[in-house]
């Protein structure tokens, strides 16, 4: 299998001879990692359950763990799961290369279609899976939202939509939504989204594929599914809890296939997660922060507060060596668009002529790096 750097190591590449000005202090704003402390009391559940290291943890996950997340589903969506409609996992990352390759197995010519711009691990499945991709283009005519081409997501087997978007912060509504739901419905293929930025919005709670599933009449959740992660509501990457919902049909065979691949979450993870799930006051907060460093962006750089996600995706001539010098000249580093895209069937590649900036820092860091941001972009 040959698979893509990632965006990451395409970064250190562009930048590894130069040498930044050492008069500011470093500012890092590639990676969509919360730079906040894990809230106390999750720590304290994870040490308080230490002692249960000396058991194995079950692949379907403790009935804690289970209903904390049901009940998160049930009271953020409005939306009811039964136990055989969610399966907790380690984080998202390792269901999204893995599960295409469980759903795509038996069939001889898959294809898959995702977004583009896009997380790359959808990308690596792609390739796990020899599938053949589309990509739905996010591009500004379009405001980031993919257009529909039925006579190519009818030759699909699974398609991901990732809204809230990372990187470009675009969201669909629920009517948006739902007709991704008919359209899944219509031409049998499944339809995944992936909900990892829904906490992290900045005015009204942004709406799930499975909201939009029911809503259409689709109860069972035929062909959707949905993930979500604690990772980026509760400043949590390091606890790696996720799940998966929708589709019983699906998951329950995807259940089998989870025991062999061997990813259960240790239990004082799994304890610890079921405390963040279940609270939601530190959810709130943390939007706050989030909102309070787009108020500073749009003071400083004049960009607009997008609905959902921390990130800005910001305009420049040339990514790439907007990117250099504002690394050389203001020692910030952010990650040029390109690299989180790929050149679609027709050569078109969305992420050309954009940077993304991780708003993850608190106010003063932010401020002092968008500042940075501003006089780079000025001398453009």
């Amino acid at each position: 299998m040959n698979f893509e750097p990632y965006p990451f190591e395409k970064l250190n590449n562009l930048l590894q001879n130069i040498t930044p000005n050492s008069s500011y202090t470093p500012s890092v704003l590639t990676i969509g990692e919360p730079q906040f402390e894990t809230p106390e009391f999750i720590q304290k559940s994870l040490a308080n359950n230490a002692p249960l290291l000396k058991k194995y943890p079950k692949t379907t996950g403790e009935g804690n763990l289970r209903e904390a997340m049901r009940s998160f589903v049930e009271k953020r969506f409005n939306t009811k799961l039964s136990d055989a409609q969610i399966i907790p996992t380690f984080g998202t990352r390792e269901v999204l290369f893995n599960f295409p390759q469980f759903l795509l197995f038996d069939k001889k010519e898959p294809v898959m279609a995702y977004t583009n711009p896009f997380y790359q691990i959808y990308e690596g499945a792609a390739i796990a899976t020899r599938s053949k991709v589309i990509h739905l283009n996010l591009d500004a005519k379009h405001n980031f939202k993919p257009e529909i081409n039925e006579a190519e997501l009818a030759t699909c087997d699974l398609v991901i939509l990732n809204f809230p978007n990372n990187p470009t912060t675009a969201a669909l509504s629920l009517e948006e939504l739902s007709e991704w739901v008919y359209l899944a419905l219509k031409h049998d293929f499944v339809l995944l989204n992936d909900e990892c930025y829904s906490e992290i919005y900045t005015d009204k709670p942004t709406p799930s594929l499975l909201e939009a599933s029911t809503h259409i009449g689709n109860h069972s959740f035929k062909n959707i599914l949905v993930i979500n992660s604690i990772s980026k509501r509760s400043s949590a990457p390091g606890l790696r809890s996720g799940f998966i919902a929708g589709d019983a049909q699906i998951l329950k065979e995807y259940m089998k296939y989870r025991t062999y691949v061997g990813c259960a979450s240790p239990l004082p993870l799994q304890y610890a997660a079921a405390e963040a799930w279940s609270d939601e006051a530190h959810v709130s907060a943390s939007r706050e922060i989030y909102k309070a460093n787009f108020e500073i962006a749009k003071e400083v750089l004049g960009t607009a507060i997008p609905k959902a996600t921390f990130y800005l995706w910001i305009e420049v001539k040339d990514a790439l060596e907007f990117t250099k010098k504002l690394y050389e000249k203001y020692n910030v580093k952010v990650l040029p668009g390109e690299f989180l895209a790929r050149d679609d069937a027709k050569g078109a590649n969305p992420g050309i002529g954009y940077i993304r900036i991780a708003l993850v820092e608190s106010q003063e860091k932010t401020r002092d790096a968008l500042q940075r941001i501003k006089e780079c972009l000025n001398e453009q």
